[in-house]
């Protein structure tokens, strides 16, 4: 009875640390970012300090969710990615769907999906025991950071103003107020920006929570 007992108590207090750590952060916006490191569709290992002295913007994704669809479908997201990279931006696309759910992708499927789209990352990091998109408080795709280049964490939040719902599948990109594009200038200049912290809209990021 005493084995059992002590079983059941061990095995509680690893479901309890295990628990805790899969517990979303609350990154603020102008203080610093949260370092990570984690393996590119290529195999190799990339470190946020990488990129040090240049502005990185962070692009949570999922092909199958329909909002990334809908903004790669229509070529707004590389639209996006190709004005970051012309201000010098470094782009980070990062996949946290565990294996097994929804969006989650092998290495040879995330290179496929970039040549496909047409995209402009530049790096896709695959997350997939969900360590970054945790450290970020990633909680829908697309949702988008913007770091500049003293590591500071400048605007966390919606790709753009247009919202969930039916009215995502009707309204017009061209008539939304993009918060990334509109910012680069004021990212790259290190400037506080007008609007640094919005709502994220789109499908929940595919955690492994068990």
């Amino acid at each position: 009875m005493k084995t059992i007992l002590s079983s059941f108590i061990f095995l509680f207090f690893v479901a309890h640390v295990f628990s805790a750590e899969i517990v979303l952060q609350n990154p603020k916006v102008n203080e610093k970012a949260p370092l990570f490191s984690a393996v590119n569709s290529y195999g190799e290992r990339i470190n946020l300090t990488d990129f040090q002295g240049q502005p990185v913007i962070l692009e949570w994704s999922n092909h199958e969710c329909p909002y990334v669809a809908r903004h790669y479908e229509e070529e707004n997201m590389q639209s996006v990615q190709k004005m970051a990279q012309e201000e010098g931006f470094v782009w980070l696309t990062i996949i946290s769907s565990t294996p097994g759910e929804q969006g989650h992708v092998s290495p040879s499927l995330a290179n496929d999906l970039t040549q496909s789209r047409k995209a402009h990352p530049s790096h896709v990091l695959l997350d997939e025991s969900g360590e970054i998109g945790m450290q970020y408080g990633a909680k829908t795709t697309p949702h988008m950071y913007m770091i500049d280049d003293k590591g500071l964490l400048r605007y966390k939040g919606a790709i753009d103003d247009i919202g969930m719902g039916m009215k995502f599948f009707s309204a017009s990109f061209a008539n939304a107020t993009n918060y990334v594009a509109t910012q680069l200038s004021d990212v790259k200049r290190n400037k506080k920006l007008a609007i640094d912290n919005t709502v994220a809209y789109g499908c929940s990021v595919k955690y492994n929570y068990d």
